[in-house]
């Protein structure tokens, strides 16, 4: 049952069916061909995984993002990356790669980290001389940091999914998220320099403290958010629902850059969005309950103890069938069809889950690079008119500084638990 479930999902997929439709009419599949069941326990079940009080959380913070995206945050963001950098050789590239970092303590979303920074730092790459690949391939990677930098929307499905504190995740991914970002920098800084790119005008303490004054609203998001979770003020899908409130108040009356008109097109492009994302999940736990319902997890748990594989090689083992996984399977999907079959090895290991869901998101924002799947490459490549094949080739090398992250992350669990008591 469940080798024909996989089967029927892969050769949908490989048919251009959306994810969510695949995932379902391949449970629906199994369920008339292989189960004395009825098919409506199929829709029964997706809205049983998304009638979830933190899932609520997910429309909330896309639509604060794009709020933010719309609003005016994004260049303010980038004029402040610009004030820090100035003239340094790759600055442009630096400043990306800041603004994807301001901007994802704001968003929890790749894609729209992509789309809100690379829209601006794209076409100012390229030109003032930057290769059209790097530019593109910079900026999909740059929207990774926007998942593993709290607050973060697969950090919200994989709290719920091992049932751990989405609070406590938020706070483990800062260091990590942070890590992955100057690794980057650190990359793009040689590379531009190599090349001979140039940085941006020349910046003074005055210009910094200006650029500051002027995007201290926008950064005083993730404060609001992460103090008000920790502190025990409102939870993670209230802190949600606050971002959104305080991201209109700031982007229609502070900075006057999002008119009521526009507000129409912000709701139905979040709208859109959420429902897409939903829509997989809700799908991807009624796969995850068929695979709990044939015992497929305790199946592969009692394999790998056979096995009889320490901690170290497990995590390594793991994070191979990730990183093949994240090539063609959705994030979010991935997560909920993933984690009820790791969950019993991990527990049996006494592998902390908070340290794991450090090293499940980073390895499946690897995944938003990778072909065939590789969301923000597609998204990052509808920004210029490059081909896909450069833009894969010159991701390549970033790709490999964010295996060194995840293989850090892997073996120094003392980085993503250094805040948590």
């Amino acid at each position: 049952m469940t080798s024909a479930m996989f089967l029927s999902m892969l050769v949908l997929v490989a048919f251009n069916i959306p994810l969510a439709l695949s995932i379902a009419f391949a449970c629906i599949v199994a369920f008339v061909f292989f189960a004395d069941m009825p098919t409506f326990v199929t829709v029964q079940r997706m809205f049983t995984g998304i009638d979830s009080f933190p899932l609520m959380s997910i429309p909330f913070f896309l639509l604060a993002g794009k709020i933010m995206e719309k609003g005016g945050v994004s260049i303010r963001l980038v004029n402040l990356g610009a004030s820090i950098v100035g003239s340094t050789p790759g600055g442009l590239a630096i400043i990306a790669l800041l603004a994807s970092m301001f901007f994802a303590s704001i968003s929890g979303s790749a894609p729209a980290t992509v789309v809100a920074i690379g829209s601006i730092m794209v076409p100012a790459m390229i030109k003032a001389g930057y290769d059209k690949g790097f530019s593109v391939a910079l900026m999909a990677v740059g929207g990774t940091i926007g998942i593993i930098i709290p607050p973060s929307i697969p950090f919200v499905v994989y709290g719920i999914s091992a049932n751990v504190s989405i609070g406590d995740l938020f706070i483990a991914g800062i260091v990590p998220g942070l890590i992955v970002g100057f690794s980057l920098i650190i990359y793009s800084y040689y590379y531009s320099k190599s090349r001979g790119f140039r940085g941006s005008e020349p910046t003074s303490f005055a210009n910094f403290i200006s650029c500051l004054k002027k995007s201290l609203f926008g950064l005083a998001m993730p404060v609001i958010i992460l103090g008000g979770i920790y502190s025990g003020f409102f939870t993670p899908t209230e802190s949600g629902a606050i971002a959104c409130v305080y991201g209109l108040v700031i982007s229609v009356f502070i900075y006057k850059e999002l008119s009521f008109s526009d507000l129409k097109e912000v709701f139905v492009s979040s709208g859109l969005t959420s429902s897409m994302v939903l829509l997989i999940i809700g799908a991807a736990n009624i796969m995850g309950w068929i695979l709990t319902t044939e015992q497929f997890p305790q199946q592969v748990s009692n394999w790998i103890s056979s096995v009889g594989a320490d901690k170290i090689w497990l995590l390594l083992a793991i994070n191979a069938v990730l990183l093949l996984i994240g090539t063609f399977l959705e994030l979010n999907a991935a997560i909920i069809l993933l984690v009820p079959i790791f969950l019993p090895i991990l527990i049996n290991e006494d592998v902390n889950l908070i340290h794991f869901g450090i090293i499940m998101i980073t390895n499946l924002a690897i995944g938003l690079l990778t072909p065939p799947l590789g969301v923000n490459l597609f998204v990052a490549k509808s920004l210029s008119d490059t081909s896909f094949s450069l833009v894969v080739r010159k991701v390549f090398p970033l790709l490999l500084v964010m295996i060194v992250d995840l293989l850090l992350f892997t073996f120094l669990p003392d980085i993503s638990l250094f805040f948590i008591s």
